[in-house]
Formats: structure tokens, sequence, C-alpha cells
């Protein structure tokens, strides 16, 4: 039977179907044929999913009994005797998958490829062995990979000290890659992977008297970072990034691009206040002397000579240690600057849009209740019961005796 019309051969280009057969009853699939193409397909559902598997032949007989073994082991599966893996699905490794949803990440320009190579302790040059953090399963086959497997997989990163946020990153970028496999029908199903609950969320925050401390210990180019970082809640990626085409001076305001901030929104801040004052000292240091008396003008707004700054986790870690509050994160600045934006009246809506923060859940996160804020409650309350009248303002009334009493 000839079928003169026009489909989509998986995620390929698309062709012709030139030819038609069907198989067995209703239900039980079909092969066909495209134009240009010599081999078989053979087309089956499983697991609700229309597949379709070249057959590695032209002979109509020889394909005939390829789907007939697909559709025996469909059978099996359905009851309950073995699970149904088709042939690509039997080939593909989870290596593979892996590799391709990175090269996904790279292509979508998502712009948290650094932490998902962290995360996978992929090779950082071509060439380089695999570090992948999911050596556990890069050799497995895709049909391979149950939901027993990985929950003992859990178990032994569990019982290495990972924590569970950590454990859940890995395991979300596995489960990302097998359900990109799905979707360009390299797997016709995933497994189920659990989802550890996180109880490991950071609220550290600087309280007054310790940031300065920390700012005097590090190196000059460092300070303003921190100053800046300290006012304004701007994440570490995001300040390292501003440059002075995102300041108009003129106007009084800073627009940080969409391209720069992580959620990829846009937002605006004044110029007001101590930020003034940074800003200035930053508009002077944006000369870098050069050989021979010259002179060049550094893009961004913070530099170490006109270079940018890239990583300075171990000049923060020597500087916190130093100022005595070893532990602290470069993110606890982003916690205090939104938790003094609130104290200090600002609304939350605009201080959200100071900070960057999207959902009022995140805000109230970082907006941290301490040990001060408990005693100040405590003390507000007490002067409110003292200021209570201590006298009855108004005359009891006798209750009448029951209807019913004797």
């Amino acid at each position: 039977m000839i079928a003169e019309r026009t489909v989509s051969a998986g995620k390929g280009p698309v062709m012709k179907v030139k030819e038609r057969v069907r198989y067995g009853s209703r239900g039980q699939g079909c092969l066909i044929r495209y134009e240009g193409v010599a081999n078989w397909y053979s087309v089956y559902s499983a697991h609700g999913k229309e597949v379709r598997q070249s057959t590695g032949s032209a002979d109509l007989k020889a394909a005939k009994r390829f789907h007939r073994e697909l559709l025996d082991g469909l059978a099996a599966d359905r009851q309950g005797l073995r699970p149904f893996v088709s042939p690509l699905e039997a080939r593909v490794t989870v290596a593979e998958l892996v590799t391709a949803l990175v090269a996904d990440y790279e292509l979508r320009g998502v712009r948290s490829l650094t932490q998902v190579r962290a995360h996978l302790r992929l090779p950082a040059k071509e060439g380089e062995p695999p570090r992948t953090i999911l050596r556990a399963f890069a050799s497995w086959r895709a049909a391979e990979l149950s939901a027993e497997a990985v929950d003992t997989y859990v178990e032994r990163r569990l019982g290495e000290g990972a924590a569970a946020a950590t454990v859940n990153r890995e395991t979300q970028l596995l489960g990302q890659s097998l359900r990109l496999g799905l979707r360009r029908g390299k797997l016709i199903r995933v497994p189920e992977i659990r989802r550890l609950r996180e109880e490991n969320a950071r609220q550290g925050f600087f309280e007054a008297g310790e940031y300065e401390p920390v700012v005097t210990h590090l190196p000059t180019h460092l300070q303003d970072v921190v100053r800046f970082g300290y006012v304004t809640g701007w994440r570490r990626g995001e300040i390292l990034t501003l440059s002075w085409a995102d300041v108009d001076r003129d106007g009084g305001m800073i627009r940080l691009r969409p391209e720069h901030s992580k959620n990829r929104r846009g937002r605006a801040l004044a110029i007001e206040g101590e930020l003034a004052a940074l800003m200035e000292r930053r508009w002077q240091a944006r000369l870098v002397p050069g050989p021979a008396g010259t002179c060049r003008v550094a893009e961004l707004v913070f530099h170490r000579q006109g270079s940018p700054i890239v990583d300075f986790r171990k000049a923060w870690k020597r500087a916190c240690t130093a100022a005595g509050v070893s532990g602290r994160l470069f993110h606890d600045l982003r916690r205090t600057a939104v938790r003094n934006l609130v104290r200090a009246g600002v609304p939350e809506r605009v201080a959200m849009e100071v900070s960057g923060h999207r959902t009022r859940s995140i805000l109230d996160r970082y907006n941290i209740v301490n040990d001060a804020d408990l005693r100040t409650a405590m003390q507000r309350q007490s002067a409110y019961v003292r200021a209570l009248p201590k006298t009855l303002t108004v005359a009891r009334l006798a209750v009448a005796p029951s209807s019913g009493a004797s």
C-alpha cells in the first residue's frame, strides 16, 4: 500500500513516506519506507508514545521479523516479565546524554553553564580525561538506569558527606539529560528520580561592626566591590560586569543590562547617599596608568589595573578570617542589604527592585530575623503592656441568674 504523505522521521529532516505496510491487527503498528531510504522502519507505540525505529534491512521479511521481536518485547513488558528496551535505547549511554545536555546549554547560552560544569566536573579543556561527578553512571546504558540505581547513588553521596542540595543538583542534571533524550527520541521513558529535602539554606548576614573590618583586610581593588555589594545587595556577577556604559552620571542612575542579570531582567539604581561617594571614587579610578606616562580608560567600574576581576574567593576568605568572621560568604552581603533596606523603612516592593528579587518568598527568606530583632520585639511588647490602664474604666455588669435556676 502506497502512502503519499510527508512526515518527520524523529528529529531529522522532513521526509515523505513512500510505502506503508500494516502489521497484524489494529494496534500492532506498521512498517514504512521513506523516499530515498532503502531500509524499512518499524512504527509502534511504547508507553503511549509513537516510536519509529530503523529495522536495518531493506528486505520486507527481515523487517517483519524485527518488528515482531519488538512487539514481543512490549508484550513481555506489559505482563511485567521484563522491561522493554528499544534497540536505540539499548545503545545510548548516560555520558552521551549528559554531553548532549551541556551542548544544549551552550547553544542556548544558559548563564548557569559554569555551575553545571562544576556539578558535573566536566573536563575544562578538550582532551582532558573526564572527571564527571556522575561518573557512577557515565558508562551505563540509558536502559540500565533505574530509580533504585539512582537511590543507591544518592545514599552513597550522602554517606560521603555531600549536602542534600549538592546531591539534588547532580541528580537534577542527570534527570534533565534523560528528559532531553526522551524529547529527542533517544529514549522512550525515564526513571523517577528522588529529590531530597534541603535544609541547608544559607542564612548568614553581617551585623553592624562586622562588615568594615572585612573591607580593611581586602586588597584595594576589592574594597569598593564589597562596599557596593553591602549597599545595593547586587549579586557578585552583576557587580563585576558593571561598565561605565551602564552608568548615567548626569542623570544619577545605574542601569543593569538584562544580559548581566541572573534572571535576565534589567533594573535601575539611583546614585544617592553612600553610593554617590563610591561611584565618584570609581570614576576617578577609571584612569589606569600605562608605560611611558600613557594612560588608558577602564571600561569596567570595578577592575584591577584595568583588567576584569574574575575570582576573589581566596582573598575574601583571608579577609573574613582576619576580621574574625570566618565562614561568611560574599552572598551574605546581599542578605544584609535586603534586611537593611526593609528595616530602614523602604517599601518591600522598592527593596525588591534594588536587589533584583522577583518573588516575595525569596525576599522574606533574605529578611532574616536575628536575636536583636526578637529582643526589640519583646521590649516593645513590654512597653505596650506598661502603658495599658491599670484601673477599670467600664463598670462590670451584673450577670443575671439563669432562668432555669431554682
